[in-house]
């Protein structure tokens, strides 16, 4: 079991490299091993480019090995023709006689297709080597598809004495360090969009990007159900997609897309919406109100928290969590708690 999971390993690192870069299809590593020797390993690189699979196969030198090889891949392959063909035909046809699976896809496409066809072709198939692994690192795309929303990680930033801004706010108000800023915007980079309320768009005037880091940005995500707030915000500007939920008008205009939306039940409302877009992964930076409406519902599957080494005195609340965290960072004066709604 030990050598199954170094090389199911292996298919983690790999599928990494794509973190950012896959939605709406997930991350996946693939390595070939022959006599305990990796001769061949990729991974998806990029939505709509060949999947692992395709790529550890067509990087193998000698393919006449194929048939004596084992393949490892932290997802179940896919059994239908999407952007490209069926991964479960190419190893059939390559005569692979064996096949070692993280965990399966619980995609309606595939959901145990893959490894049915593989087994009716007297393939070895073996599931479940490092699967809490494999189902973690793909816990976006496999909420989507089970939960039928995005997957929710709610961030914010605290002081020392549990306020979240200043009372009377008039302009932006940055509280942690240039290193957590940097962080933020790694994370976003990684996330299919990006959700603020109308109260914080208009007092912080973010960008909601990466410009601190190379990536992809985020599409933004605003709430202004009056569309009240001034057109020249950066928020609507053209440096990303913007989706604007309303409750007067559907428009587009550039790259500013205008949603009407039901406000009497606005979160059911935004996650349908996003859903049918196909929108997988949603980071919510506020503000107070906005946050604590998805912590009091329920809805949420991550917490970013961070507490910034100073005191305010007086201010707004910070939103609270009654669960321990899942794990505890520093980054310069920053803490950073992690929590999960498990």
């Amino acid at each position: 079991m030990e050598i199954h999971e170094n090389f199911m390993n292996k298919c983690l690192i790999l599928a990494k490299k794509g973190r950012g870069k896959t939605s709406p299809n997930p991350m996946v590593g693939c390595v070939i091993v022959h006599n305990n020797k990796i001769i061949g390993e990729g991974y998806h690189e990029k939505y709509g480019h060949q999947h692992a699979e395709v790529n550890a196969i067509n990087s193998v030198k000698n393919k006449n090995l194929l048939k004596e090889s084992t393949l490892y891949v932290n997802l179940e392959p896919c059994a239908h023709h999407g952007k490209t063909p069926p991964c479960s035909d190419l190893i059939i046809n390559n005569n692979i006689p064996k096949v070692i699976i993280g965990c399966k896809d619980s995609f309606i496409e595939v959901s145990g297709k893959g490894i049915e066809k593989m087994k009716r072709h007297n393939i070895n198939v073996k599931v479940g080597v490092l699967e809490k692994e494999c189902l973690d690192l793909n816990k976006r795309f496999f909420t989507f598809h089970d939960k039928r929303r995005p997957y929710i990680i709610l961030k914010w930033a605290k002081s020392k004495d549990n306020l979240i801004a200043p009372i009377n706010q008039k302009e932006k108000f940055w509280m942690t360090s240039n290193s957590s800023k940097k962080l933020v915007h790694k994370w976003r980079s990684y996330e299919d969009a990006i959700l603020i309320g109308s109260r914080t768009a208009k007092v912080d005037n973010p960008h909601l990007t990466v410009r601190e880091i190379q990536g992809e940005n985020p599409i933004r995500i605003i709430i202004n159900q009056n569309l009240n707030l001034p057109l020249d915000l950066n928020i609507y500007n053209n440096e990303a997609k913007t989706i604007i939920y309303n409750a007067i008008r559907n428009d587009q205009i550039n790259l500013n897309k205008f949603i009407k939306i039901d406000f009497n039940n606005l979160i059911k409302s935004v996650l349908k919406s996003l859903y049918k877009q196909k929108i997988q992964s949603l980071i919510i930076e506020g503000g107070a109100h906005t946050i604590n409406t998805f912590i009091q519902q329920g809805i949420w599957d991550e917490a970013r928290v961070f507490t910034a080494n100073k005191n305010l005195k007086s201010g707004l609340p910070t939103p609270v969590i009654k669960k321990k965290p899942f794990s505890i960072k520093k980054i310069e004066q920053d803490i950073i708690e992690i929590y999960r709604n498990v």
